[in-house]
């Protein structure tokens, strides 16, 4: 389990503020499968992730889950709902048994005199921007096809250590739908699956070109298009 001096953002804290912020902060057990918080839902505590893993995500207005992020511990969420005192954006729930850091507002806003510390702060939620731009990029651009030929090029290993139905939220699809994209991979030989569900890719050219070819989708507004998917229009 980390320690709060084991996260970025207190690391150049001086000794008494992060022995303040330990003593004012609460630290909560979570089974797999707990929520933390839910979308909508409004805080006291900027949170962070000191054992476990975590995955932020959107539900759509059909019900449907659209995957953000995931984050392994140590790291930082909430930081957006902290600082504008607005609802969190997301939906936060355990993937594994872990445990969370909940950190009063109050403290946070007391430190932000600190440079080291505001500078942090400001790299946090830069990181996240650049998560959310890629996501809109992804979800706008790229066809069901291509997201899977990205995700085999860039991690393939993680089709090996997740089951399909947390890969298909991963990457906004249904299980049905990457099953069918595998299977047609695996009929043509770009990939392999042995029996213990390890992915082989046979033809990384044939996956670039998937990415790079007319199997993309068309829009006329494509920003406006994925807000509408997430029920923000």
């Amino acid at each position: 389990m980390y320690e709060l001096r084991d996260i970025q953002l207190f690391a150049k804290l001086s000794d008494a503020h992060v022995s303040e912020i330990k003593a004012n902060s609460v630290v909560r057990s979570y089974a797999k499968e707990s929520i933390v918080f839910y979308e909508g839902d409004r805080g006291e505590y900027l949170y962070i992730v000191i054992e476990g893993t975590v995955k932020l995500y959107k539900t759509s207005p059909k019900g449907t889950q659209i995957q953000i992020n995931r984050f392994e511990a140590p790291a930082v969420v909430g930081e957006y709902a902290c600082f504008e005192r607005m609802p969190f954006p997301a939906t936060c729930e355990f993937i594994t048994d872990g445990k969370m850091a909940l950190v009063p507002y109050d403290l946070i806003y007391k430190n932000l005199g600190d440079e080291e510390f505001s500078l942090e702060i400001i790299k946090s939620l830069t990181s996240k921007i650049m998560v959310l731009s890629s996501l809109i990029h992804k979800e706008t651009i790229f066809s069901s096809e291509a997201k899977v030929a990205k995700m085999l090029l860039e991690n393939s290993e993680i089709f090996s250590k997740l089951k399909y139905n947390e890969i298909a939220s991963i990457l906004n699809l249904t299980p049905e739908t990457l099953s069918r994209i595998f299977k047609k991979m695996k009929k043509e030989q770009i990939i392999e699956v042995d029996h213990q569900h390890h992915v082989r890719v046979l033809n990384p050219e044939a996956l670039e070109t998937v990415i790079e070819s007319n199997k993309i989708k068309t829009c006329t507004n494509c920003i406006a298009d994925f807000k509408k998917q997430l029920g923000m229009e």
